[in-house]
């Protein structure tokens, strides 16, 4: 059973078409890039998942949830599930990376007496600990792309959705975030990245959703389903 799948999913604003008759499904505990140019709808994807969003047609289905079905009362509940790291990091600035963490935790209602070692865990996972009591603002770019990781993960959500996370980092400090992203799906988180890094996607060697033009051109787990059958019929 897939933790996420998109079903002939269409989003169009006005005359805009954004993304065209998307399918795909994601399983639980995969790590997986969504690759293309800018424009290419990689950000419309997340904004339909998180249902910033409905689509225009088709179906996208969460966990348990209908995610283009639901009630607007839903709504928050279902974000709760989705670790979402934005480009712009979305941090408060009047707040410390422990609060930050810790509003995380409030908005999802989690008891107060419980935020002191889920905040401490995550931020040591991230090696964000001597840094817990900083502003944003006295943080490197990468420090803050951790941070916004962190806040995302001290929920525990079902899967991590990160949108261009290494967009404005140098290469060192881009790998830096990926070895973390991969050390979270090692964990048995699902990850999803979107990037137009080729060289990330590469260096890494996930399956890779290529777009442009607001559809699927390339699946790589389809293609290497593609070789392996192709190879068995002429063993046969």
């Amino acid at each position: 059973m897939p933790v996420l799948e998109f079903k002939n999913v269409s989003k169009s604003f006005g005359d805009i078409q954004a993304v065209t008759n998307i399918s795909f499904s994601i399983e639980d505990g995969e790590f997986v890039f969504i690759t293309g140019p800018s424009g290419a709808g990689k950000t419309t994807l997340m904004k339909l998942l998180l249902r910033q969003y409905r689509p225009s047609e088709g179906e996208i289905r969460f966990g348990d949830w209908q995610v283009h079905k639901a009630k607007k009362s839903k709504i928050p509940h279902i974000r709760q599930e989705i670790g979402a790291v934005f480009q712009d990091f979305k941090l408060l600035h009047e707040k410390t990376i422990r609060e930050n963490a810790e509003i995380a935790l409030a908005i999802a209602k989690v008891p107060s007496s419980e935020w002191r070692q889920r905040v401490d865990h995550i931020l040591d996972l991230v090696g964000l600990t001597e840094r817990a009591d900083l502003f944003p603002s006295q943080l490197s770019g990468g420090e803050l792309q951790r941070a916004a990781l962190a806040r995302s993960l001290v929920v525990n959500p079902k899967i991590v959705f990160a949108d261009e996370p290494t967009g404005n980092l140098d290469w060192e400090t881009a790998e830096g975030v990926m070895n973390l992203l991969l050390k979270i799906n090692k964990e048995g988180k699902t990850v999803i990245v979107t990037t137009h890094h080729k060289t990330i996607v590469k260096e890494f060697g996930k399956r890779v959703i290529e777009m442009k033009k607001g559809e699927i051109v390339k699946d790589s787990m389809h293609s290497d389903h593609k070789e392996k059958t192709k190879k068995m019929k002429t063993k046969k």
